[in-house]
């Protein structure tokens, strides 16, 4: 996996296609049913044209309380999947969003927005080490996770995908969707980040999104 791509290296090809045309339908039809956000200027953030209404979800933060939509209400939020056990782009994009923190910290805007790593690998990722990992980067970070049932449609309805590969050790990885997608404080999908992520640029146009409410 790669950090410099939208998406890590995935093996489920069609998997993959299938996905991004049922997120491109779910974007069609989520701007018929809703309207087109405050034109914002981002410098790196895409917006979406029409908030995206999520479904139900019910996962397990590191801490052992459910995490809902409720959880997500009144503040801006970015979303990233990955796994603890990830070599490169998980760690590397958790450490950009460390230095995006420590921005937004010190102009007393962090207390508006929201950070959830969710992992996509329950069966070895523990509450207690989620919440090692996640606080190794930061103390505000949340993370969850949940069964795979519950995961697949948390990530579809946000237009992520994973699955699990094995590797040549008997073991597996998760090839999983790299980008950070962005929440606003209704709890609709309004857009993304991409990577390559750039800390400067993230944290201005979290900065201005989070001024805007």
């Amino acid at each position: 996996m790669t950090a410099s791509r939208p998406r890590a290296r995935f093996g489920a090809t069609s998997l993959i296609l299938l996905t991004a045309i049922a997120v491109a339908i779910g974007f069609f039809a989520g701007s018929r049913y809703f309207g087109a956000p405050a034109a914002v200027a981002t410098r790196t953030a895409v917006m979406y044209p029409a908030p995206r209404a999520l479904p139900d979800f019910r996962l397990e933060q590191a801490d052992g309380r459910p995490l809902t939509p409720a959880d997500w209400k009144g503040r801006w939020n970015l979303v990233f999947i990955g796994f603890t056990h990830c070599p490169d782009v998980c760690p590397n994009t958790l450490a950009v969003f460390k230095q995006v923190w420590n921005r937004l910290e010190a102009q007393g805007l962090a207390a508006r927005l929201r950070f959830d790593f969710v992992s996509v690998d329950p069966g070895r990722d523990s509450g207690a080490r989620l919440a090692e990992y996640t606080g190794f980067f930061h103390k505000d970070f949340t993370a969850a996770t949940g069964s795979d049932e519950e995961l697949t449609r948390f990530t579809r309805a946000l237009g992520l995908v994973y699955a699990r590969v094995p590797d040549d050790k008997g073991g597996y990885t998760v090839d999983h969707s790299a980008s950070v997608v962005i929440v606003d404080p209704s709890g609709h999908v309004v857009g993304l980040f991409r990577p390559p992520f750039e800390a400067e640029a993230i944290a201005a146009d979290l900065a201005t999104l989070a001024g805007s409410r």
